[in-house]
């Protein structure tokens, strides 16, 4: 599918107030990297960002979940900052820049919706669930081979399971309902069973993956994210455990499970009851 012209693309006015932002961010990227700017920004090449870009992704999911709008914005501006660095790296390298980022994924954008900037008769009444299709067929039609590419290897375990899952769904490949992945719960969760009782050490591991791989289907067709489930399970968790370690007078060392397990009773009881 050919690309859409820059003449296709539209552009907001040219005094738009969200341009002074960006207009400001560049500037401020200039001065860090350029002569007699920060050591330390200067310093800096993709290897050495990357632990930072993952970082800030995860410090913007964290506020995300709490709902703080003003600490949503502050974590969305340090992931742009990455983004803005790692244009800056490849514009000193005479590649390209942040304006060809920004027009490559508005050219995209453009082209992936047809039935928003060049709709034909029947596109306002299309579904979420048939744009998604039609969005997978662009990618197709742009070079993709499987209807799984597209799905980042670095991507945390269980996210990266339940994309997969999806594109898979997409093209047919999919329980009816979720009786099939109950089903296939139990059975992985049997045969963890059988590893077990070999002894098996590696097929346990294996078995377990299994395992993950069925939980993440079944919150799939349940409609919700096993990422997200884990990390609030996770919240849970932690809070209830510190909860216990206050109840204990700070020092869990020498109890008994079972007075743990009274605290940990107690501790769930006082959010019940908030």
């Amino acid at each position: 599918m050919s690309s859409p012209a820059d003449a296709d693309v539209p552009l907001v006015p040219a005094d738009d107030p969200r341009l002074l932002g960006l207009r400001q961010a560049l500037a401020v990227m200039d001065r860090l990297r350029g002569e007699g700017g920060c050591p330390w920004d200067r310093a800096q090449t993709r290897a050495s960002l990357r632990p930072f870009l993952v970082e800030e992704t995860y410090e913007l999911l964290e506020q995300l979940d709490l709902g703080d709008s003003d600490k949503i914005r502050e974590e969305l501006g340090d992931l742009l900052f990455q983004a803005l660095f790692h244009a800056r790296l490849a514009e000193e390298e005479g590649r390209w820049d942040l304006g060809a980022v920004a027009g490559g994924l508005a050219r995209k954008l453009v082209r992936r919706h047809p039935h928003v900037f060049a709709p034909r008769e029947g596109d306002q009444g299309k579904t979420a669930e048939a744009i998604v299709v039609e969005w997978e067929e662009h990618k197709r039609r742009e070079g993709r081979r499987s209807a799984l590419d597209g799905v980042p290897r670095a991507l945390p375990a269980l996210l990266r399971a339940q994309r997969l899952q999806e594109k898979a769904a997409r093209v047919g490949f999919d329980w009816q309902d979720p009786t099939g992945p109950m089903d296939k719960l139990d059975e992985e969760l049997r045969e963890v069973r059988e590893r077990l009782a070999q002894g098996d050490r590696e097929g346990v591991a294996r078995e377990l993956g299994d395992l993950a791989f069925s939980l993440v289907n079944l919150a799939r067709h349940l409609g919700a994210v096993a990422e997200d489930a884990l990390r609030q399970a996770a919240d849970t968790f932690e809070r209830r455990f510190r909860r216990v370690e206050v109840l204990a007078g700070g020092d869990l060392k020498g109890m008994d499970l079972a007075a743990m397990d009274r605290l940990w009773d107690q501790a769930k009881a006082e959010e019940t009851a908030d």
